[in-house]
């Protein structure tokens, strides 16, 4: 679909892209190709689309043999997604709502699923935070998003990048830049670049109580990341607690909530919890 037929489809939508929510379609039938292509697709996997617009993706995910379930905000691309896409002889379903607020362990129940979306801006952080704290997430994703996203994402310990988002998603995934993807191959074209990511699974992914906790201690340190991380978190722990645990993992307690690598906040939480529980 060119730009003209998707101003043309949209106007007939009545539906003029907003920014608000993060609407900026696709256009490159070569970069949409790729994507599918880079992705590795094998027929029957189950996939989970997010945000899928007018179905640009959509169309090559089912052709590439992917059973595909689709989570749509906007009503009217919803509706038409359905009326296109959804036959009796097609492996897709269309789910109409807030990606950020649906329960995906029982809309795509214990069986392994993968992720393979253009996330629209407005919610890919809260998306990826939501859908990580599930008992069965994603075996892997395969996402375009905003490059500042992409950069936070997959930053090295100690950079200005590396965040809590950073040390959540390291304790499940690895993430790596495909290619970034510059603004006039969407429309309306956004302000800034985008990059699909991949991410894939680590070998030894963080247990759902090993997360909660981490996660937890990674928020504590980075709501004010200029302080000393050990003083940031006796709001929860008693200082015998936090000197002992330091001590054990072998922490200086002057370290910043971005010199710590996520396996550091791991052994962290996991130290932690015991010592408080005995």
């Amino acid at each position: 679909m060119n730009k003209a037929e998707l101003c043309t489809l949209l106007n007939s939508l009545n539906i003029h892209p907003s920014r608000k929510l993060g609407q900026n379609f696709l256009l490159d039938p070569n970069l949409l190709d790729a994507m599918v292509r880079e992705a590795d697709i094998h027929p029957g996997q189950r996939i989970l689309e997010i945000g899928p617009g007018t179905g640009a993706l959509t169309q090559r995910l089912l052709a590439a043999g992917g059973d595909v379930t689709a989570v749509e905000l906007d009503h009217r691309l919803a509706a038409f997604i359905r009326k296109t896409y959804e036959t009796p002889s097609t492996p897709f379903r269309l789910i109409q709502g807030d990606a950020c607020k649906q329960d995906y362990d029982a809309l795509m129940g214990p069986a392994p699923f993968r992720c393979i979306a253009n996330l629209p801006y407005s919610c890919s952080s809260p998306f990826l935070i939501h859908i990580m704290e599930g008992a069965n997430p994603p075996q892997d994703f395969h996402v375009l998003l905003q490059k500042e996203m992409a950069d936070r994402l997959s930053a090295a310990t100690g950079t200005k990048d590396y965040g809590v988002l950073t040390v959540r998603l390291a304790m499940r995934y690895r993430a790596t830049i495909v290619r970034v993807i510059p603004p006039n191959v969407f429309f309306p074209p956004p302000e800034v670049h985008s990059a699909y990511v991949r991410l894939e699974p680590i070998s030894d992914p963080a247990s759902p109580n090993e997360y909660r906790l981490a996660s937890r201690i990674a928020a504590e340190a980075f709501a004010q990341r200029r302080k000393k991380t050990f003083g940031l978190l006796k709001r929860i722990y008693s200082e015998h607690i936090l000197h002992q645990a330091f001590t054990q993992i072998g922490l200086d307690e002057g370290l910043r909530a971005e010199n710590l690598s996520p396996g550091q906040y791991r052994a962290l939480a996991t130290c932690l919890d015991h010592l408080a529980q005995h």
